[in-house]
Order: C-alpha cells, then structure tokens, then sequence
C-alpha cells in the first residue's frame, strides 16, 4: 500500500507526502515527461535546477527500442535516464489513442515496468475520447477495470496506478472510481481529458475530476494525465488532484511557445521577455529569436520548466496559507474557457461534495475577486448552517440593516443592546446576525462596496429564505424595556453555528461564568459550574473544545456525535495527550469537517480526549498514514 499522508489542506487540496524507493515526493507536484528518445533538458538537470523529486517516462518507448529496453533491464530505469529520484512510467495508452493498437500485452507491460524498477507503474488502460459514445465508453470502461484487476498480482513491489476511464459520462467515471478503488492499487489517474484540455473544455475537464473524485479511496493520490500548463494547476488540485505531468515545457519549446502564469505566447510575437527567470534575465527577445535552434529550444524549454515550477509552488503556498480559492478565481479570470469550469463548480450538487472537504477556518482573510466568490464551499456552509442553525429570538422580530464596518457589534451595539427581537446584517455572503459578527468567514473576509449582481441577489434571497423558515417578523426597531445579557447570547448563537442547534443548552445548562478580556472586552473563556469547558479564538470566533466541556457533550449527545472512535492499542497514547494517527480510527461522526473540534472516545464510548480534526470523517476511515486529530487534552480518567 503506498504510504500517503495529508500535511496540509485548502478546498479539496491537500499538500501530501507520499514515500517511494527513491525519496518522498511532496504533492501537489509536476512530474516533466521524459522522452527516453530526445531529452531536451536532461532529468537529472531537471532535478538540480527545479528540485524535481519525480518524473515521468514511458515504459512503452523503452519497451519497443531494443537497446533501451535491454538496458533497462540491465540497469533500470533510473539508470538509463539518469534520474536518481523517483520514477513513474506510463503504459503507452496514450500511444494507443494516438496511433491506434500497440503490439504489447497488456499484462508484459506491468511486469516490464516493475523489472526495469519503476517506483510508479501503469496499467495498460483503454484510452475513451470525448466523442465515443455512451456504450463505447463503458464498454472501454469495463476493459480498464479487468486489466486493473489482473495487473495487480504483477506489481511486486513497484507502486501501482490504476487509470479512471468513462469518457465524458459522470456516471461511468463515479462507478469507475468506485470499483477500482476496492482493487489493492496505490494511485489513481484521471485519463482520457487530453483532448478536452487540448481544445479548452475546461467544464467538462472539471466534471470529469469531479466524477471521478466522488468515486475514489481519498487515501490515494489522484494524478491527471496530461494537465501541464500551469493556468489548470489551481483548479485541477483544488478539486483534489496531487500529481500532474507535463510534456509541454518540450513540445511549446519545439514550437518557439513560451508558457507564462497567464497563458502561451509564440516567440515571434513578442518584443521583449515579460519575465524574470533565469533564462530570460540573461537574454532578450531579439537575441533569442536568432539563437540556433537547438540552442533556442533548450532555453525556452527550461524557461517553460521554471514558469512550470513556479506556479505549482504557488499552489502549494497558497494551500498553507488557506488562499487557495482566490488563486483558481484569479487564474479563471484570465481565460473565458476556464471561467466556466469555475462557473460549474457553483452547482448545489458541486458545492456540497466540496463542502465535505473545506476547512472549517483559515488563516488568512477571504478576499472577494468576483461573482464566484459567494459559492466558495466555506461560504456555502455558514449559509446553510445558518438556514440550519438560526437561533430564532422569542419574539420573532428582526430589523434588518446594510453592511457596516467590521466588526459590526462596534457600530450596532447601541441597537441591539435593549431591541425586542434580532439585528441581522445584509452583507454579501448573506444575512448576518450581528451576534455572530467574529466568525469566520464573517469578520474575515473583505469585500469591496460595491459587489456585482449575482452576489447582491444570492444575499437578498437568502434573507428572504430566513424570514420565511422562521416566520421571522421585519419590523422597526422596538425596545424590550430590559437589559440584554449580549456576551451570553453571543456564545449562545457562537456554540450552536459551530456544534449544532441546540447544543448550546447543553453545554450552557447552569451557572455559566463568561471571562472576558481585561484589554478588548472580547470573550475569551466560557464556565460553567465552575469547570473551563469553552475557549474563544480570537483569530476565527470559533470555540475550542476544553475536556470538560467535551465530557457535557459526550454525556447529552448518543454515539457517533461529535466522536472519532479509536483501537484499544491507542487509548493510553490519546490519554497522555498524544495525536490521533488515521490507522488507528475505526468510526466518526459523519458530519466531522476538517479542523472541526472533536471528542475523541474508545470502542467502548469511554470519553479519552478532545482534539481538532485534520482530515473528514470519510478520509479518517481511509488514511492508514499520517494524522486524524491533533489531541488537545486526554481525559483524566480512564476505563
């Protein structure tokens, strides 16, 4: 089983770490595809001047010229390309699409791939093309799962990758996903999309990611064939995707195609070089237009390699920094194709399979870059959170009341402190009750004052969906002639956005002490019964889970809720106040997010910790690598 493990996640990304024979591989990461024939820019040049941990070639070349496939043999892959990091070869399916059969067995090509020591071997799948038709594809489809399940046996040691096939239709590629995810295979292609990357279909590349996504075991890499052109790096892993391959750093060099973060220019068209690469620092447009041609295809070729590296840095960086989302929306804004495949992403269908996979919070601010941004997943859960979760006043009143500055309680405290009823916010991911106004993504994000119309729309519907659930009455501001404890309701409402309504008079059921700061007034501490069960973070609003207050919740709420399940084997480590490694998970609460708090109890439901998620539930109960919960406290007693 390949050794995957999540360090970090944004959208549906995630920067793993995945172990091989020859080195760990940091993903989301570009593989340069090695052509064993012409190497433009050799591997191990590859690896010193972009830090190239992986490569990918193709068995299929090496396999059909007789003097590499014999020193292959002889020597290994490594070895005959010159490339001491990790390996991945593919089958030569795509040599299938392009020149119809291959005279190799489907079967002698996995075992020539584990022999010449591949780290990452590749079944021979059948290539579907976007026009075959429905029955084409699943009948294709059903020769890529036999051939799955017949290569298994074969891949000794050598990593595995099973193709994912089913042309266009979402259906074959989710049960494509699903069955071969049962085989005992270590990573999942996505196949058969070069030709709608080729001719900018982006909507349907994003389906077919999607589709196959829904399907897959989410302990396994997912790689896309083909996607090498750093403008689909954003979206393609935001939806998940770990690894790519690119054989157009060479080709667009061939070709005088200079690849650039915004899009592909052709040498002839350009006066000077818009870039600072080490390449193009050092020569002018002029200069390399004369250069000869080998020597210009060289340079463009490294240049499109480091523009390449760059950008999936980029991606990785904005991962840790939780800004992923306005990257992809960034990189949509420059190409129409790929603005609808954003565009798509805003289905309902869409928004709630993203949503499973979305950090409950982030480090940086959400910035709004267009009529996208409403339908980021995280706004997407605190819309209907609070269609779920609104914790309708006693008198059924509201005034309602534009966007102000942030925070709004700054400016609205003298309204609400005495009103009869609800102050909510219209501000553009929704209606806001102003009690909730530090939350993410609320006190966070920053829009400009002027939205477009689709985001101003979305928030007066929502508004009018909240009145009519809640039979809520918009009326003028009207007193209640006694003094309100805001403090109090505002952990109320806090508590029941975050766990779930109504589990605020849990936890809240008797002599309830809040402790505020001496400097801001801010709440920092919730008691009750003199026992510390809740603490305010100041940087999202939300509540950290104390042992005492996860103990209220484990006594009131039945099995699952709220609980991740551990073996027996690491009870006595989560008591120490050790993390919860994924291997030992046997159960969770379906509805755990990433970053969610958590109470973390034995298979006997004997509460022995409480903790913050890292991975969602469906991910805990498939990882065998890595880290579930980071553990905050064990419990002081132990069964």
């Amino acid at each position: 089983m390949i050794q995957f493990e999540i360090k970090y996640r944004d959208a549906a990304g995630r920067i793993g770490k995945i172990k091989t024979r020859h080195g760990d591989i940091t993903t989301p990461t570009l593989l340069p595809v090695i052509n064993p024939n012409k190497m433009t820019i050799k591997p191990d040049e590859i690896k010193e001047l972009f830090g190239a941990e992986i490569v990918i070639t193709n068995s299929y070349i090496i396999y059909k010229k007789r003097d590499l496939r014999e020193k292959a043999l002889s020597e290994g892959v490594h070895n005959l390309i010159d490339f001491d990091g990790a390996i991945m070869t593919d089958s030569g399916t795509f040599q299938s699409y392009v020149y119809g059969d291959i005279d190799v067995d489907f079967m002698d090509i996995v075992k020539f791939q584990r022999d010449i020591g591949s780290d990452i071997g590749t079944i021979l799948d059948i290539f579907t093309t976007p026009d075959d038709d429905y029955d084409t594809a699943k009948s294709n489809m059903e020769t890529t799962i036999e051939r799955a399940k017949r290569s298994v046996d074969l891949k000794g040691n050598m990593y595995l990758a099973s193709t994912i096939q089913g042309g266009i239709y979402p259906r074959l590629r989710e049960e494509n996903a699903k069955r071969t995810s049962k085989l005992d295979v270590d990573l999942f292609p996505i196949g058969g999309v070069v030709p709608l990357m080729e001719n900018q279909r982006y909507r349907e590349l994003v389906e077919c990611i999607i589709s196959t996504k829904k399907g897959l075991d989410p302990s396994k890499p997912v790689h896309l064939f083909g996607a090498g052109h750093p403008l689909l790096f954003p979206i393609t892993v935001a939806l998940g995707v770990d690894m790519v391959d690119s054989a157009a750093y060479a080709k667009y060099a061939k070709d005088r195609r200079l690849i650039f973060p915004w899009g592909t220019e052709k040498l002839d068209n350009l006066e000077e070089l818009p870039c600072n690469c080490p390449i193009c620092s050092k020569i002018t447009a002029k200069e390399l237009k004369k250069s000869n041609k080998e020597e210009q295809e060289r340079l463009i070729a490294l240049h499109n390699l480091y523009i390449s590296f760059s950008e999936m840095r980029r991606v990785r960086e904005s991962i840790r920094k939780g800004n992923l989302w306005e990257l992809v929306e960034e990189k949509a804004s420059l190409n129409p194709a790929l603005f609808d495949g954003l565009r798509f992403l805003e289905k309902e269908e869409n928004k709630k399979w993203l949503e499973r996979f979305e950090p409950v919070s982030k480090k940086n601010a959400l910035f709004y870059t267009g009529p996208h941004t409403v339908h980021r997943p995280v706004i997407y859960r605190y819309q209907m959170r609070l269609l779920e979760r609104y914790k309708v006043q006693a008198s059924k009143r509201a005034i309602v009341v534009p966007e102000t500055d942030k925070p709004y309680m700054r400016y609205l405290m003298d309204v609400l402190k005495d009103l009869d009823g609800d102050l909510i916010v219209l501000s553009p991911i929704g209606p806001v009750p102003a009690l909730l106004d530090e939350m993410y993504p609320i006190a966070q994000s920053i829009f400009p004052d002027y939205t477009d119309k689709d985001t101003s729309e979305l928030s007066k519907k929502l508004m009018d969906e909240l009145v009519r659930k809640y039979d809520i009455r918009i009326s003028p501001d009207k007193k209640s002639g006694k003094k309100r404890d805001i403090n109090m309701e505002r952990v109320a409402y806090v508590i029941d956005m975050q766990f779930g309504k109504g589990t605020a008079d849990v936890l809240l059921d008797k002599d309830v002490k809040i402790v505020t700061s001496k400097s801001t007034g801010k709440i920092r501490n919730v008691m009750c019964n003199g026992k510390h069960i809740l603490s305010m973070r100041a940087h999202d609003g939300f509540f950290t889970l104390k042992i005492d207050g996860a103990r209220k919740l484990h006594e009131h709420f039945p099995f699952p809720r709220f609980r991740v399940v551990v073996t027996e084997e690491a009870k006595s480590f989560i008591y120490e106040g050790k993390n919860v490694f994924s291997k030992f998970v046997t159960n969770c609460d379906s509805d755990i997010r990433p970053f969610d708090e958590c109470i973390i109890v034995d298979e006997h439901d004997n509460l022995i910790g409480v903790g913050r998620t890292l991975l969602n539930c469906e991910e805990m109960l498939s990882f065998r690598y890595g880290m579930a919960v980071r553990t905050r406290e064990g419990s002081k007693e132990i069964k």
